[in-house]
Order: structure tokens, then C-alpha cells, then sequence
């Protein structure tokens, strides 16, 4: 059975997650660890639970959900995970923090695993569906767990809320295609964990989520 554990990381308050099973190996998704208070942390929780990290699992490249990547990877000698369509912006991660008034050490040069070549990734027992999910970044994926049906969404879908699709590479369009297209018909049980914020489900989102409900209602052509 797939167990999740939380962190809300660096001053974007990101939501990283440990995910595990029986077998003891992990995948830290969207590592955004980015001070030695927060390597500390998610360590300590690693070391406490008797995990094996094997991945450093990412939904997309904003640095923000990579700063921790190198920790993880340099650490327990994870492999990054991540889609090559977001390879820019795994090189720019570090100038782009520095943007926003953010120090961040060096991030992993290569991409192990490349996400948009794959459709799953499996670790120890546990089996999560690859979901190209494009609009907030050209590569973002969500990932899927049916069994338990868990949603991680990373900067797609919030809680009454969608990612920002403003920033370099970003589209209104593509991230309400995935949404309506490949998220919603996953069904109203599915629990969402999302990058920021709290939990919610695909049903509360399709009642309350105002971007969904206006696009169900005809009030606005996404396409």
C-alpha cells in the first residue's frame, strides 16, 4: 500500500512529498528542500521511516519544486526524473530564483530519467501512471496511483485553483485541455495532491473550482 508524507519547502511554500511502500524504496516528488534546516527535515523523516530513496520524481521544472533535486540525487544517489520537454528550464532554475530574491545551490546537469519517454515509473511495489499534463510548463506531468487513486498534480491543478500561465512556456489552453481532457475523467473519487496548498479531490474541483466550472457552465472556450 503507498504511503505519502508531506513537507511544504522554501519561501514559495512548494509541497514536496515522500511517497513509499512495504518495500522500503521512495521517490521524493518534487524535492523543493532549499536550506540545511530543510535537508535536515526531510532527511530525518528518510532515516526515521527506513527509506530508500531511488528518484528524485519531478511533476515539472520551476525551481521551486527542483531546488532539493541535487540534495536527493547527491545524497542517497537517486536519479532525477523528469521531462525533457523541461529541460530549459532545469538549466535556468538557479538565475530564475535569483529573480525572485531566491539563493539556490546547483541542480542535477542531466536528466536520468526522461518522463516524456515513459509511461510509468515503478519503484518497490508501487506503479505511478506518467500523465503528460502541458500548460503551466511544455513538460509537466501529473502522476497517478490507481490502486489508491492518488493524484499529483504538481502546478496543474489546486485546490479551487490552476497553475499560473504566464511564465515562459506556459498556456491558458494546453493547461485546460489537461485538466478537462486527461484530469477530470479520472473521476470524482481521486484524491489530488497538489504542489501548493492543500488536498481536494477531482469531484470538489468540479463543483467549485471556478477556471473548471466556467468552461463546464459554456462561459468560456478554452480551446
Amino acid at each position: 500500500m503507498m504511503e505519502v508524507k508531506r513537507f511544504v519547502f522554501n519561501p514559495l511554500q512548494e509541497n514536496t512529498y515522500v511517497v513509499w511502500d512495504a518495500s522500503g524504496d521512495c521517490v521524493v516528488v518534487d524535492a523543493g528542500n532549499l536550506s540545511a534546516r530543510e535537508d535536515r527535515a526531510l532527511s530525518d523523516f528518510i532515516s526515521g521511516q527506513g527509506l530508500n530513496p531511488v528518484l528524485a520524481l519531478n511533476t515539472h521544472g520551476h525551481f521551486d519544486h527542483i531546488a532539493g533535486t541535487s540534495y536527493v540525487c547527491d545524497t542517497y544517489g537517486a536519479k532525477l526524473a523528469l521531462s525533457s520537454k523541461d529541460a530549459f528550464l532545469l538549466e535556468a532554475a538557479p538565475q530564475t530564483a535569483r529573480m525572485y530574491g531566491i539563493q539556490m545551490g546547483e541542480v542535477p546537469s542531466t536528466i536520468g530519467i526522461d518522463l516524456a519517454a515513459t509511461d510509468e515509473i515503478t519503484f518497490g511495489e508501487t506503479v505511478l501512471k506518467i500523465i503528460p499534463t502541458p500548460g503551466h510548463t511544455p513538460g509537466h506531468v501529473s502522476l497517478f496511483e490507481p490502486l489508491s487513486g492518488t493524484l499529483f498534480t504538481g502546478d496543474t491543478l489546486f485546490r479551487e485553483s490552476i497553475g499560473r500561465t504566464d511564465l515562459p512556456g506556459g498556456d491558458y489552453s494546453w493547461i485546460m485541455r489537461s485538466i478537462l481532457e486527461k484530469i477530470v475523467p479520472l473521476g470524482d473519487g481521486v484524491r489530488v495532491l497538489p504542489g501548493h496548498g492543500d488536498e481536494t479531490t477531482i469531484g470538489h474541483e468540479v463543483l467549485y473550482n471556478p477556471f473548471i466550472v466556467e468552461v463546464l457552465n459554456d462561459e468560456v472556450n478554452y480551446r
